[in-house]
């Protein structure tokens, strides 16, 4: 079969690859524009752009779905548009520009989770199940009819980054075979029930913002599964913003030593919650390297004391 993709992710971006080492025919890419990289300044492709250039295949980077784009997409020759992770709502030219069928995959068990963030959605909620969606494409957000699920075990262990790569494996297992069986008619699309929808929103850099006194041990945990590797967890203190990349929840007793919100104790910077404490391992002060909460007693302990 003659595949058109699009998707933008580093998840997106092995599931392609996936595809070009089993040597199907990808006649184009599309993918969101290359944007300015942090380090160098300079402008950097998504995962799946450089992914798709490495293999010498063409890549399509619209700012708009317009008119342009739209001649060059109609131009090429293909059965399947296949998307996974693309960034943005595809016109339904587009839906419709396949000579058999466009299909999503989605890393969550539909209706539940549609839109942008399921994965921080499922460990945010402490879901104890998740799973990928193959599904026919139409013009709601991910709201198709469903070939087939496939279901994945969220561990306590799991974080963002974990759970991610799982699902991007589970999919890559399945591809294959999912892909055949549409295609010969094998599997039926079954219609999502509405009742059960839910969406996620969008993940920003605000969205990893923590207040301790505001929020219980659990949820603050629940937000460094979800949010971890980007955005992370940060917290303010004397008008610096303070990323968090270890934390643990408080095995001892939950009395404070002395009166304070923070203190240096044997097992990190213990940190008083809405209910109880947690402990926080590794941080980060702004313009500086990570260190451990060791280091910041030897350096920051008067930073907290304030």
């Amino acid at each position: 079969m003659k595949i058109l993709y699009a998707g933008s992710s580093q998840s997106s971006a092995e599931i392609l690859k996936a595809l070009i080492n089993d040597n199907h025919e990808i006649v184009g890419v599309i993918s969101q524009p290359d944007k300015r990289s942090r380090r160098s300044k300079g402008l950097e492709p998504s995962h799946v752009s450089a992914v798709a250039e490495t293999a010498s295949i063409k890549v399509y980077k619209p700012f708009k779905l317009d008119e342009v784009f739209k001649e060059k997409i109609l131009s090429l020759d293909f059965d399947l548009l296949l998307v996974v992770a693309y960034g943005k709502i595809l016109p339904k030219w587009l839906l419709e520009s396949s000579t058999k069928i466009s299909i999503n995959i989605h890393f969550s068990l539909l209706p539940k989770y549609r839109g942008a963030s399921p994965i921080q959605s499922a460990l945010l909620n402490n879901d104890d199940m998740t799973g990928i969606s193959v599904m026919k494409m139409t013009e709601g957000l991910d709201e198709g009819p469903v070939f087939i699920f496939h279901k994945l075990k969220i561990l306590d262990s799991d974080n963002r980054k974990s759970l991610e790569q799982k699902l991007t494996s589970l999919c890559i297992e399945n591809i294959e075979d999912d892909l055949s069986n549409i295609f010969e008619g094998k599997l039926a699309p079954v219609d999502q029930n509405e009742d059960n929808a839910s969406y996620c929103k969008k993940i920003d850099k605000l969205s990893g913002k923590i207040s301790f006194k505001d929020e219980k041990t659990d949820a603050i945990l629940r937000k460094y599964k979800a949010y971890f590797g980007w955005p992370g967890l940060y917290f303010e203190k004397n008008n610096l913003m303070i990323k968090i990349h270890g934390i643990t929840v408080d095995c001892e007793n939950n009395e404070i030593l002395k009166d304070s919100d923070y203190i240096f104790n044997n097992t990190g910077l213990k940190v008083k919650t809405m209910d109880s404490y947690i402990v926080i391992t590794h941080l980060q002060f702004p313009g500086k390297a990570i260190i451990t909460s060791t280091d910041a007693a030897n350096s920051y302990a008067e930073f907290f004391e304030e």
